[in-house]
């Protein structure tokens, strides 16, 4: 009788870990489909728009324009093995880097669906510099009571989200972000997080930040699913 009941409590694991493993990883009908007036960075099929990670702050190491994109190339054949699309979503597996967009952008607006693992952690880099913060508020690498969407690296500037939006581990979460110049606007699942706060400089700290730079999708050795990734870009 004991050993039936560990044969049907593994069962019941197994099934638990396989319907969270399935469960929100295929695009609906409606997603990647960007609203008025903004451009899809994503566009459900591949990963048009979209390189392997060379640092902001690492630039300037590479003479000519052919050195760079030689460089691009070597580190977006790797990162294509790692970052995948499947049934119209972005797919990480936790073994590479930084996704980044092929794309520089100033002062924007944008839009990203996000998913991660329990315990995950990743975050968002704007114009290429950490990080608006993702993580499982309740897992283990997590400050007690912080959710998503704080400006993490800041150090002068408050860091912390204004309140937990956060959806459990395992289900789609929303971020709407507004940058413009250095300040950052952040709303997590339609709630105000993060407002107009000034974002730090962290590869240069007490300069400012570069007026533009790649958007990141950040890799900390976890599990990660993107889609409905939307930016219009404003005035400068």
């Amino acid at each position: 009788m004991r050993r039936w009941f560990a044969l049907a409590g593994c069962a019941l694991a197994l099934s638990v870990a396989a319907s969270w493993t399935d469960a929100g990883e295929k695009a609906g009908p409606n997603d990647n489909h960007p609203p008025r007036g903004f451009t899809a960075l994503f566009n459900g099929k591949d990963l048009h728009n979209w390189q392997g990670l060379i640092q902001i702050n690492h630039r300037k190491k590479y003479a000519t324009k052919e050195e760079y994109e030689a460089a691009v190339k070597k580190v977006t054949d790797k990162a294509i093995q790692h970052w995948t699309v499947k049934d119209g979503v972005i797919h990480y597996d936790g073994k590479n880097n930084n996704l980044q967009t092929s794309k520089d952008y100033g002062n924007f607006e944008m839009y990203v669906d996000w998913r991660i693992e329990p315990s995950g952690d990743s975050g968002i880099y704007l114009r290429g510099t950490p990080q608006v913060q993702i993580w499982d508020i309740k897992g283990k690498n997590n400050k007690p009571g912080v959710g998503s969407g704080g400006l993490y690296n800041n150090q002068k500037n408050p860091s912390k989200p204004l309140v937990v939006a956060d959806n459990p581990a395992g289900q789609w979460n929303t971020f709407y972000i507004k940058m413009v110049a250095e300040k950052v606007t952040i709303k997590l699942n339609g709630k105000l997080v993060v407002d107009n706060t000034p974002l730090e400089n962290y590869w240069e700290r007490g300069q400012p930040l570069p007026a533009r730079g790649p958007i990141e999708l950040q890799h900390h050795g976890d599990k990660l699913w993107f889609k409905n990734i939307y930016v219009k870009e404003l005035p400068e």
